[in-house]
């Protein structure tokens, strides 16, 4: 800028915007996430108060929609966002799924009325926990300055958990099919171990997004 003839001064401005409303959106959206996850894990451990239980789930699943829409309504009111548009919607898109594919877990095993959770549900319940917390460690990292090689971190451990809960569902199938003599119970708990697994997919998927 030219303050008179001769005379001129460069102001350093930044297009990055200065509000953090979607990080902080993403990072409530990683703890319900936590908090779901939790949720699950304790209903399958003491399988005690399923409905009850069940019910919570389902709140914290419609919660984790209402952030998603909040994401999305205000990705269409801003001209700058900090991170790509596409990537933004990915983002918020691959987080829902996590609590959506949790709380169909539970839901399935109340809709097939099962009677207690198995040792593998256990299992994968452990491992969902874990993959979202470090979902929600992964989400932190990107409030402020980018600490790259700690986000990349964050990104190979949940790789690492996907990994463990890929190896844990295909053993959950082989006792499955090599130990069941009901066929009602194994397309249960098949079905059941299906959607545990996608959920520790779709936070691979975060991690993915992230990288």
């Amino acid at each position: 800028i030219c303050l008179a003839e001769g005379e001129c001064e460069l102001f350093k401005f930044s297009l990055m915007p200065k509000e953090k409303r979607f990080a902080v959106l993403f990072e409530q959206s990683a703890h319900n996430a936590v908090k779901i996850a939790q949720q699950l894990k304790d209903m399958i451990c003491s399988w005690e108060n399923v409905q009850e239980r069940l019910g919570i789930i389902t709140d914290l699943e419609h919660e984790g929609d209402a952030i998603t829409h909040q994401i999305i309504a205000q990705l269409h009111r801003s001209f700058i966002t900090p991170f790509d548009r596409e990537d933004i919607a990915l983002l918020a898109h691959s987080l829902d799924e996590v609590t959506d594919f949790i709380h169909s877990s539970a839901d399935m095993m109340i809709l097939y009325k099962v009677e207690q959770a198995t040792s593998r549900a256990k299992e994968l319940a452990d491992i969902i926990v874990q993959s979202v917390t470090e979902v929600e460690k992964a989400v932190s990292e990107i409030r402020d300055s980018i600490d790259r090689d700690s986000l990349l971190k964050r990104c190979m451990e949940i790789n690492r958990l996907e990994n463990e809960g890929d190896s844990i569902y295909r053993a959950a199938l082989a006792e499955l099919f090599s130990d069941s003599k009901d066929t009602v119970h194994l397309i249960k708990w098949r079905e059941i171990y299906e959607h545990m697994e996608t959920a520790i997919d779709r936070c691979e998927d975060v991690a993915n997004v992230l990288e």
